[in-house]
């Protein structure tokens, strides 16, 4: 992959966050993109996105540059970016793009209330 934008680089931060969302499970989409088709998205979670099978051109919204990305290249990409995909030869581009399911919020709260449904409330001080 040609060294496109220091914005694509990892730092130490989110490098450890990267590793902790490792753990998580994973949700993994596969799709193809034709040649002469452009498809565009915007990204809901932080996600990977892994080229297979031809080359793919990514580009994205408020970034100069555009990314040629070879087959078993990888490019991370963040939550709330727009991004099209293309390719520029006669072979399908064969993608997968994964991210972690977000860990689960409020699991206290939703003890406490099926708590509260059985009738049993919360814990009282003695």
């Amino acid at each position: 992959m040609d060294q496109a934008s220091p914005q694509c680089m990892d730092d130490d931060s989110s490098l450890s966050a990267w590793q902790q969302d490792e753990r998580l499970p994973k949700v993994v989409v596969h799709f193809s993109v034709v040649p002469g088709a452009t498809l565009t998205w915007r990204i809901n979670a932080d996600s990977t996105l892994r080229v297979h099978g031809a080359r793919l051109w990514l580009t994205r919204i408020n970034s100069p540059y555009d990314h040629w990305l070879e087959p078993g290249n990888e490019f991370r990409l963040q939550r709330g970016e727009r991004v099209w995909l293309s390719t520029d030869g006669e072979r399908n581009a064969r993608v997968s793009l994964s991210c972690a399911l977000p860990a689960r919020r409020g699991l206290v709260r939703r003890w406490l209330g099926r708590l509260a449904g059985l009738g049993l409330g919360a814990p009282a001080a003695r």
